[in-house]
């Protein structure tokens, strides 16, 4: 038997980078996985990777979107059991191009693309007296970078919500954890290393190598790593683990 067989996982921005490769982990696992993203389209190639998974297209960033996901799941394949939050990432810019706006789309992008699907699963999850989240946020939330304070903003606030969702939730059965994924060879990080670039008057391949040196284990995360500890988190063998967030950054930023 395998570890998550018959269970319900979630997987919001399934399609693509972390989530996919969530996804595919949780399935081998024999879980009956559900993804959603915005595009049908990026579904529907990231299901030709998934068999017996299913789909639904989706913007989280929007209140009664995700509510209307959660409740499509619930009523066509059954309760919840796993929530891995992947969607959403924040707009790169240089600090003097950020404006009010700019801050609030951030936040959309990446704080309530997280929960707005948490707010209505968690809940969920607390009546039937069980159930997992995890989200993947991004270390940006622990080290301000020029061009990436916006969304790093939104990391440290879901950071919070997470810690504090895993202390209001731990005596229902529920368990709220994070993962702060550093560098990893998604196309988001592609995006963010242009914007890097453009930053810095450098070219792309030189931006890649110029972050890469800072780590010290000498290269990027793989999208299978990230998955590999959601695998575990979501697991009974992390049943008394909750609240915390869990860096993967490859010891680039050895803060505690």
């Amino acid at each position: 038997m395998k570890e998550f067989d018959g269970k319900i996982v979630l997987v919001t921005g399934g399609s693509k980078g972390i989530g996919l490769a969530c996804a595919q982990q949780f399935a081998a696992q024999g879980a009956r996985v559900v993804i959603s993203s915005r595009a049908q389209a990026n579904i529907d190639a990231a299901l030709k990777t998934l068999p017996g998974a299913v789909g639904f297209a989706a913007d989280v960033s929007d209140e009664a979107f995700a509510a209307a996901l959660v409740q499509r799941v619930v009523l066509e394949v059954g309760p919840i059991d796993v929530l891995v939050n992947s969607a959403g990432a924040a707009k790169r810019s240089p600090p003097q191009e950020l404006t009010p706006t700019f801050w609030r789309e951030a936040m959309n992008a990446k704080f309530f693309s997280t929960i707005n699907v948490v707010d209505p699963v968690v809940k969920l999850m607390a009546e039937r007296g069980q159930g997992v989240i995890v989200n993947i946020i991004g270390v940006g939330g622990k080290v301000a970078k020029p061009i990436h304070l916006a969304g790093g903003s939104a990391n440290a606030a879901l950071m919070l919500a997470t810690s504090g969702l895993g202390n209001a939730y731990a005596g229902t059965g529920v368990r709220v954890v994070g993962i702060n994924p550093g560098l990893t060879e998604t196309g988001r990080v592609a995006e963010g290393m242009a914007a890097d670039a453009a930053h810095a008057g450098i070219s792309m391949d030189a931006a890649i190598a110029r972050s890469v040196q800072k780590i010290p284990m000498g290269r990027m995360a793989k999208p299978e790593e990230i998955a590999d500890l959601a695998l575990f988190l979501a697991s009974d063998k992390a049943r008394y683990i909750t609240g915390t967030v869990i860096a993967m950054d490859g010891a680039e930023f050895p803060v505690i």
